[in-house]
């Protein structure tokens, strides 16, 4: 009887701590078939998750390199898709024309990639950074974890106000969809 009490109490206890753990997985499309990320977007009115991210020359960046800008994070899954390849386009121009205002366009493309993509499309206005050794697929919850995209991160969009907070983010429903331009730059505007 006792062993019993202790057995439904270890078993209790075990599956509490593993609930306060757990990530909540997030549902989008890709294509209009489910997948499912790590966890859902860290909230608006919280803090940034800490993040290390690689830029194109190897060298690494974090969110205290742009510490007292605004940052709009466009993250998606490769630069060498044509809604990942127009958003980075998209911002680009944004970009210019917005005072202290970094756009950081994040994905799992090496640095190699993302440094050929900005030289041969004349991108100048972003800075793009890669997530091929880092957690920040996990932190921010955008990590892809099944279907034939597992490991590649989801199309969402962050900003993120120059004291650190969270002022707008979007997880795209669907990851063949743009995002909303004109909402993010709202968040930095207002």
């Amino acid at each position: 009887m006792y062993s019993k009490f202790v057995f439904g109490a270890l078993l209790f206890f075990s599956s509490f701590a593993l609930a306060q753990n757990s990530k909540t997985p997030n549902t989008v499309l890709a294509g209009g078939k489910p997948v499912h990320t790590y966890a859902k977007l860290p909230a608006v009115n919280k803090p940034a998750p800490k993040f290390t991210l690689t830029d194109v020359t190897m060298k690494d960046q974090t969110l205290e390199s742009y510490k007292g800008k605004y940052l709009i994070l466009n993250i998606f899954p490769s630069v060498d898709t044509g809604v990942c390849s127009a958003s980075v386009h998209h911002f680009n121009e944004d970009a210019a024309s917005i005072p202290n205002t970094v756009v950081l366009c994040i994905s799992k493309d090496l640095p190699f990639a993302q440094k050929r993509f900005c030289g041969a499309e004349g991108i100048k206005n972003v800075v793009m950074l890669s997530d091929f050794r880092s957690d920040f697929g996990k932190t921010y919850g955008v990590e892809i974890t099944d279907s034939a995209m597992k490991g590649l991160l989801s199309r969402a969009v962050v900003v993120i106000d120059p004291s650190g907070k969270i002022v707008y983010e979007e997880q795209v429903a669907d990851i063949s969809h743009e995002p909303n331009y004109e909402a993010a730059i709202k968040a930095v505007k207002n």
